[in-house]
């Protein structure tokens, strides 16, 4: 049994006695700056307060102990400093006079952003939501404690400061796969950098930090919070909506940081003087295909830059058609003006090791023979691409028909009502897709509703299609969950397109119902109509409790004394004075 004054409130681990942990050095008897909640305060009456990890516009994250599991957790508080504070002492959060509209605003978009997260959990990449708990005016997540290290400080420990893109393949492209998940959600990060990715023990990356729209914006009435080098120009007020390219703009960046070693220059700096470049020795080293997905997902203009998920996917892992040999100079980022790389952007010493020229004729041969190779490759490629397209198509009427003429051109193919996650996985190697999602009440969800360009029209092999994708229908019936276990009846409404919320104090149980059924909804009128995404609220249950009563206790009475010989006066030999 773990006695909770025995932890460190800082790592959680058992310390006993101990005044200064022997793991992270925290002192007990460390205050929390004001006006976060005190330590060992508790929320819900099952998760203990910690030692503040961080904060920034929207709230702070604390360490926690969840007294019910017993394991460590992470406590995001919504707390805007900018336009609220608690009164010493206190863990009511109070809106400034003449906020109150912008806190409540804004504390909705909290708890709407992590509830979509919670309904996310089991994406590889992404921390865990335990739940949202709303209680002393304003509301609180509880994540995955994620016992590992950033990024920045993974990059750091290495010997050079980076990675290859051997090593760098596996930890970022599950990353980008959920990060697509993410953009599906109407989730968009705004804040992917090298200090908000955790490096997990089991050594696959977590996206960590999130935030409202508004910390993340440099025009905001929050403290907003921006970090330079990864945040796209849009952020910071320029001409251009946010949207998934925002997140590609800092993915690229932080891809950048760690195969170049070198934090890339401000997006605000790069308007004026673009001079973010890829120094030649590592040119040398990264294939031509990952260089171009750099180059494009890194642009300025997001109407410049690459738009999603899967544009970015796809030419990330492309295999490349050709070997390319560069020279010892730095290749430029971005098409646009040229300037030499500062002396302290190359790691010299390094290079020095990891790359030695060979002779000019021998490289010069190599070059020849693998142009050759590769055009033979190419050719290749062209013939049994068009070959197998055109087989497709007569094996099987459920494949699109595509074909490709001599110069690289496809006729686009009719995806109107066809699944868009089978249509991806089939033309996703010959078109790009931009996605849209719409409710519809005559598509199924996940069907196509539309395309353009339409289907019959002559395109460039790569181009991109936009597409509209059913969200399915808009207004939906409740179900009567009432007796179920908690987890099926919240199974049941997400499968119809409701957010469920849990009471965070169950109803008293006297033994006559199983404890996490479902005891009341709200709301609760199933003749109604509600749109996908309302909210349900459902009370449970609480564990029996069990009344033990305190056993009854007799009148005390005298000790009978021993019984009496038989005497004339007594012949029955009864006890003295018993009165009979």
């Amino acid at each position: 049994m773990i006695n909770t004054d025995e932890l460190c409130m800082s790592c959680m681990k058992e310390i006993g006695d101990e005044k200064q942990c022997p793991y992270c050095g925290f002192h007990a008897d460390s205050p929390q700056i004001a006006p976060y909640l005190p330590i060992r305060s508790t929320i819900a009456n099952r998760y203990l307060v910690g030692k503040l990890v961080d904060y920034n516009g929207d709230g702070a994250s604390y360490m926690g102990w969840d007294l019910s599991t017993k394991t460590a957790v992470v406590i995001r508080e919504f707390m805007p400093d900018a336009i609220a504070g608690r009164d010493l002492g206190k863990t009511e959060v109070i809106p400034f006079p003449g906020k109150e509209e912008v806190y409540y605003d804004c504390l909705q978009s909290f708890t709407e952003m992590w509830r979509k997260l919670m309904r996310l959990t089991g994406l590889s990449a992404l921390v865990e939501v335990f739940g949202i708990i709303e209680e002393n005016n304003t509301a609180y997540v509880i994540q995955e404690n994620i016992d590992g290290i950033t990024l920045r400080e993974y990059l750091l420990r290495t010997p050079t400061g980076y990675i290859s893109w051997e090593k760098a393949r596996p930890l970022f492209m599950p990353v980008l796969s959920t990060l697509g998940n993410l953009h599906t959600a109407g989730i968009i990060h705004r804040g992917i950098s090298p200090t908000t990715l955790m490096i997990a023990p089991d050594g696959k990356l977590r996206i960590t930090g999130f935030s409202i729209n508004r910390v993340r914006s440099a025009k905001s009435e929050l403290n907003s919070q921006l970090f330079n080098g990864y945040a796209a120009i849009e952020q910071y007020g320029f001409d251009g909506q946010q949207g998934p390219w925002t997140d590609i703009y800092a993915f690229a960046a932080v891809l950048y940081r760690a195969l170049i070693g070198s934090d890339p220059i401000d997006a605000t700096s790069r308007v004026t003087n673009d001079r973010l470049m890829i120094p030649g020795r590592f040119a040398e080293q990264l294939p031509a295909y990952v260089i171009n997905g750099l180059i494009n997902a890194l642009q300025i203009y997001p109407e410049d830059r690459t738009r999603n998920v899967e544009q970015c996917r796809a030419e990330l892992a492309a295999a490349p058609s050709a070997a390319v040999q560069w020279d010892d100079n730095p290749t430029q980022m971005m098409p646009r003006e040229s300037s030499k790389v500062p002396s302290d952007f190359l790691d010299r010493e390094n290079a020095e090791e990891q790359y030695v020229p060979e002779k000019e004729s021998k490289k010069n041969g190599k070059t020849i023979a693998l142009v050759l190779i590769s055009v033979v490759i190419v050719i290749a490629a062209i013939v049994f691409g068009v070959t197998f397209l055109s087989e497709g198509e007569n094996e099987t009427t459920t494949n699109p028909s595509v074909s490709a003429d001599n110069e690289g051109y496809v006729i686009v193919p009719e995806l109107k009502g066809w699944l868009y996650t089978d249509r991806q996985t089939q033309l996703g190697a010959i078109f790009n897709f931009s996605l849209k999602y719409e409710f519809s009440e005559d598509f199924e969800e996940g069907q196509i509703i539309s395309q353009y360009p339409e289907s019959g029209e002559k395109v460039q092999k790569g181009s991109t299609i936009s597409v509209v994708v059913s969200k399915g229908p808009k207004s939906i019936k409740l179900i009567n969950v009432i007796g179920l276990q908690y987890d099926e009846a919240k199974s049941k409404l997400e499968e119809i397109g409701f957010t469920v919320v849990k009471a965070s104090k169950p109803v008293d149980n006297d033994g006559s119902h199983a404890a996490d059924t479902v005891y009341r909804m709200s709301p609760s009128n199933f003749d109604g109509e509600y749109d996908k995404g309302d909210e349900v609220m459902l009370e449970v249950w609480g564990e029996i409790v069990t009344v033990t009563e305190p056993p009854e206790t007799e009148a005390p009475t005298e000790e009978p004394t021993e019984r009496e010989e038989p005497t004339e006066e007594d012949p029955d030999g009864f006890f003295p004075g018993f009165d009979w």
